[in-house]
């Protein structure tokens, strides 16, 4: 087996440090200090930088003017982008924009590709449902309007490439999404969404929503739509976020895209750019620790040296070794569509099991090898644990993924 990156994606990587190397922590205001979102905006200057250097476009085509690359290199960039704290809706735009030229149609994704690459729109997704327990798709309804129902199966026969009119492809049998579901001129959409990451600031919102058949379809919503009302919310770690409300909000059927796995493909990997994120921020802060221990000094000796230290710090590395692991083989399983004795969501879970655990067992010891001054608001750790919080909350509970890997496992034994 070869773990090695391609050439390609360790550009990507050196560029992504090169970028993030200019930026602090604390640019924003404390979250401990704050009131609020510590800020209104986006980092722009940082914004605009990952677009100088092509980074926002690196997962798409040539043709979008994109680097072409694989979710593996967004993974790879994200995880560097969390070594800083870096506020930019990184993940949310470049996996929108991945799905939308994977899956989307190809008009919609040649106006908007172009411009998403070069920093000029940003895009965003609701994957947190009404309540962030629920599936995401079930928040919100899609029924259509117009010449055809389209809902199940009842169109005109020209979906996925098979003829029994379910609306999911256009004929051609690539996949794609290039017409009217069962000949719906449009799609009605209502529902909430929680928890939208600078939805106050994006362009383009993704909305997964469900069909009256219970088929889960992705909408993409202009932020300025009639019937798009957002209400402020902040994050554990002082971001921005927004509940975004939907009354009988009008989309364009090239606006929707019905499919068949196009939600579950962009959920696994908004989770897989989250653990990329708890990777990076935990070994930041396992940096840090060390940084920290190698000069705190006790009865003449720097307390790195005692055992209880070493010992803790020690467990802490083996918890994002299995966390990258974990992380690389979800995204390897994403990025190729290789088949395993598991679906695609079995990696994934086991990814979120490790990076929802770990990185809240490495801040936790971090603040406990720093002593008081890891409380300490001029020091930065302090952030790194409220960001480490939200991550974990995004990620959800271990338990519940080891659930779900159970059912995976009892579904598909092993032989």
């Amino acid at each position: 087996m070869d773990f090695t990156f391609t050439e390609e994606q360790q550009a990507a990587v050196e560029a992504a440090r090169a970028v993030f190397s200019d930026v602090a922590p604390d640019r924003a205001p404390s979250p401990s200090l704050t009131r609020g979102a510590v800020a209104e905006d986006i980092d722009r200057r940082l914004w605009h930088e990952l677009a100088r250097t092509d980074l926002l476009g690196l997962t798409l085509s040539p043709d979008h003017g994109g680097a072409g690359l694989d979710p593996i290199a967004l993974c790879l960039v994200l995880r560097e982008s969390a070594r800083v704290l870096a506020r930019v809706p990184l993940l949310e735009s470049c996996a929108v924009a991945t799905a939308l030229q994977r899956y989307g149609d190809r008009t919609l994704a040649a106006e908007l590709l172009p411009r998403a690459g070069r920093g000029e729109l940003i895009l965003t997704v609701g994957a947190n449902g009404r309540t962030g327990h629920d599936p995401a798709e079930l928040a919100v309804s899609a029924r259509p309007y117009g010449d055809g129902d389209g809902d199940d199966g009842n169109g005109d026969g020209n979906g996925d490439g098979d003829g029994d009119g379910d609306g999911d492809g256009d004929g051609d049998g690539d996949g794609r999404d290039d017409g009217p579901d069962g000949g719906a001129s449009g799609w009605v959409l209502d529902g909430v969404q929680t928890a939208v990451p600078w939805a106050q600031v994006a362009d383009w919102i993704a909305v997964p929503a469900h069909t009256a058949g219970g088929r889960p379809v992705l909408a993409l919503v202009p932020r300025t739509r009639d019937g798009v009302t957002l209400a402020d919310q902040v994050s554990t770690n002082g971001e921005r976020l927004a509940e975004v409300r939907l009354e009988a909000v009008r989309v364009e059927a090239r606006e929707l895209i019905a499919t068949a796995g196009c939600w579950d493909w962009l959920r696994s990997l908004l989770t897989t750019g989250t653990c990329a994120l708890a990777l990076g921020l935990g070994e930041r802060v396992l940096a840090m620790t060390a940084d920290y221990t190698g000069k705190r000094e006790q009865f003449g000796f720097p307390v790195a040296t005692f055992q209880a230290v070493a010992v803790q710090a020690a467990d802490r590395y083996i918890d994002l070794r299995a966390m990258e692991a974990t992380l690389w083989q979800a995204a390897w399983r994403i990025s190729t569509g290789s088949g395993g004795p598991l679906p695609a969501a079995g990696d994934v879970a086991v990814a979120k099991i490790w990076a929802s655990d770990g990185v809240r067992r490495v801040v936790q010891t971090a603040q406990h090898l720093h002593g008081g001054f890891g409380a300490d608001t001029d020091y930065p750790l302090h952030r790194y644990h409220a960001w480490a919080k939200q991550i974990e909350l995004s990620l959800g509970p271990a338990a519940a993924h080891e659930e779900a890997l159970g059912d995976l496992l009892a579904a598909h034994p092993l032989g």
